[in-house]
């Protein structure tokens, strides 16, 4: 190829190049599998058990030994959590179901008609239904060539981004290994994302408030170490997120920090009214704090009286924001002396969103071919 390469000229290097993107533009069918956490069937209580049994039975996210993830599972939490947990889903659930598939549904019709009859727009789900298997198992049926996966994660965590991400490929690799496959990388100090996280937040950031709060989901500590491929950074030098180190790469706290200072400076907050806290924990080891809950106690105490929740790390409203944050959340802040609380949505199916997911998809679209990847070294 590299000798062949030499003997054209410029222009007809351009001409050979233009003739194969218009080829394979001909013979080939683009699709995005757009993917997030999941949700149970109903808000029954052996639904939520079934959900929370494939959920926590992921080795990316009680990253134990087998057999202790089992008994961990079946010998205490499967006993007491589905209950719990099954009041929390059934105080959010709507007559369409599920709050999170509802809006994830609305978000793939939505970007698959802003780009477009040509590319057709797939859901699925990490744990429960639309499965990925499932999914998969159409796209192949539907003949398609070149997807795009779109993890719904704007941070990168081996429990959210990584794992949709590895199973997606295992499907692909056992169901439809002849489809050429991309994933978006986390997009958390992409600046159009600050963009549009921004233009949802600003007509409440516009409203009189005291302080706002950026809470993003928990991870055990151990999980930031376990990420880092150097296993000389994350938690064991003096300010590891805030150094410039190649570990920010798979660092979920290194990049929750980024996402909120980008946020600050685009929104012009001042340092002493906003902070961060990390929600949803299991006893038993340390996990990120501040902790949200203890947060809004904290700052309800300090004066705090009219607070802002922002939560950056979901980009669809779920059992995390509506229950945990606006339910839950909003009887401690109140309780503790506050006096008005605010969840401002997530991202969900709103226009810009949209716009920034066919954006990227867009994007995808007009790289060249693998072929001419291989080509240009060569030239």
């Amino acid at each position: 190829m590299a000798d062949f390469a030499q003997i054209l000229s410029e222009q007809q290097i351009e001409r050979v190049i233009g003739q194969l993107w218009r080829l394979k533009q001909r013979v080939a069918k683009h699709a995005v599998l757009l993917i997030n956490l999941g949700s149970p069937d109903s808000p029954s209580v052996p639904d939520v058990r079934r959900y929370l049994r494939e959920f926590l039975g992921d080795k990316r996210v009680l990253d134990l030994p087998v057999p202790l993830r089992w008994l961990l599972l079946e010998g205490a939490i499967l006993r007491t959590r589905p209950k719990k947990s099954a009041h929390a889903y059934a105080s959010v659930w709507t007559l369409e179901g599920s709050p999170l598939l509802r809006t994830s549904a609305r978000v793939r019709q939505k970007l698959e008609d802003a780009i477009g009859p040509d590319t057709a727009v797939y859901l699925a789900m990490r744990y429960g239904r639309p499965a990925i298997a499932d999914v998969v198992a159409r796209i192949v049926a539907d003949g398609v060539t070149d997807l795009l996966v779109f993890p719904q994660y704007a941070h990168y965590a081996m429990s959210s981004w990584e794992t949709v991400v590895v199973r997606a490929y295992e499907e692909l690799a056992r169901q439809g290994p002849q489809i050429r496959v991309r994933s978006v990388q986390p997009f958390y100090a992409d600046p159009d994302y600050i963009d549009v996280l921004h233009a949802v937040s600003a007509p409440y950031l516009n409203q009189p408030h005291d302080h706002l709060l950026f809470s993003y989901h928990g991870l055990p500590v151990r999980h930031l170490r376990k990420a880092d491929s150097s296993h000389a950074h994350c938690t064991r030098i003096p300010d590891c997120c805030t150094r410039c180190s190649p570990a920010h790469a798979t660092c979920y706290r290194a990049q929750v920090l980024a996402t909120t200072r980008a946020f600050a400076h685009k929104a012009g907050l001042k340092e002493d009214r906003f902070s961060i806290s990390f929600q949803s924990r299991l006893a038993g080891e340390p996990w990120l704090e501040p902790f949200t809950d203890h947060e809004f106690r904290r700052l309800a105490k300090r004066g705090v009286r009219k607070l802002l929740v922002l939560c950056p790390a979901f980009v669809a409203d779920c059992l995390e924001t509506l229950e945990e944050i606006s339910i839950a959340g909003r009887e401690t802040f109140l309780s503790a002396g506050g006096e008005s609380f605010t969840q401002i949505p997530c991202l969900n199916d709103q226009a810009p969103y949209i716009a920034f997911l066919a954006g990227r998809v867009r994007t995808w679209l007009d790289e060249p071919p693998a072929l001419i990847d291989k080509l240009l070294p060569a030239v």
